[in-house]
C-alpha cells in the first residue's frame, strides 16, 4: 500500500481513537447495553444524515459531516468489540481493557484495506464521497438483513466484514474531505 495512504489512514484512526478514549472517560461504556442491531441503527442514522445533507446541499444542524464519518468508524469498532465480548456480560470496561480490542480490529481492518488496495489499485481515490456514502448505506442494509436472518448467510461475507468495509470507506471519505485527495 502506498506510504501516503498508510500515513493518512493512521492520522484518521488516531483522531477516531482519541475521541473514543475521551468518550469512554466521559461516559464509560454505556454502549455495552446496546444489542448489535441498535449499534447498526446508530451507524445508519449517521450515514443517512450525511446522505441527506449531500442531497439537500445544506444543513440546519451545524455538526460537520466529517464528525459523522468519525462516528461511523467508532460505532463500527464498537460493534466489532461488542461481537468480541459476546460472552462477557460486564457493562463497564476501562479504556485500558478496550484499547487492545480497538487496536486489534483497526489492524485487521487496515490489513483488509491493504489487500483490497493491492487488487483495486486505490480506486477509491477516484470515487466521489457521495458514492462512498451510498456504499456505506448499502453495507448497512446488508448488515440489517443479516441481523434479521440471525446472522446466517448462504454465500455472503458476514457482519464483521461489512463493518470493516464501512470503516474503510469512512476513512477514505475523511481522507478525501481533509486532504482533498
Amino acid at each position: 500500500m502506498k506510504t501516503q495512504t498508510v500515513s493518512e489512514y493512521n492520522q484518521v484512526i488516531s483522531l477516531c481513537k482519541e475521541l473514543f478514549k475521551k468518550k469512554t472517560i466521559d461516559y464509560g461504556t454505556a454502549w455495552r447495553i446496546l444489542r448489535l442491531p441498535s449499534i447498526t441503527d446508530q451507524i445508519f442514522i449517521k450515514a443517512q444524515r450525511i446522505r441527506s445533507i449531500q442531497e439537500k446541499g445544506n444543513q440546519k444542524v451545524n455538526d460537520p459531516i466529517a464528525d459523522e464519518f468519525i462516528g461511523i468508524i467508532n460505532y463500527c469498532l464498537i460493534a466489532l468489540i461488542q461481537i468480541s465480548l459476546k460472552e462477557d456480560e460486564r457493562l463497564e470496561l476501562s479504556f485500558g481493557e478496550l484499547e487492545p480490542m480497538y487496536d486489534r480490529w483497526v489492524n485487521e481492518t487496515r490489513g483488509l484495506l491493504e489487500n483490497k488496495n493491492h487488487d483495486y489499485g486505490e480506486a477509491w481515490r477516484d470515487m466521489r464521497v457521495a458514492s462512498m456514502t451510498d456504499i456505506i448505506l448499502m453495507k448497512l442494509y446488508r448488515v440489517k438483513q443479516i441481523e434479521d436472518n440471525q446472522g446466517k448467510t448462504l454465500v455472503s461475507e458476514g457482519i464483521e466484514a461489512n463493518y470493516q468495509d464501512m470503516i474503510n470507506y469512512s476513512v477514505f471519505c475523511l481522507i478525501k474531505l481533509e486532504f482533498n485527495a
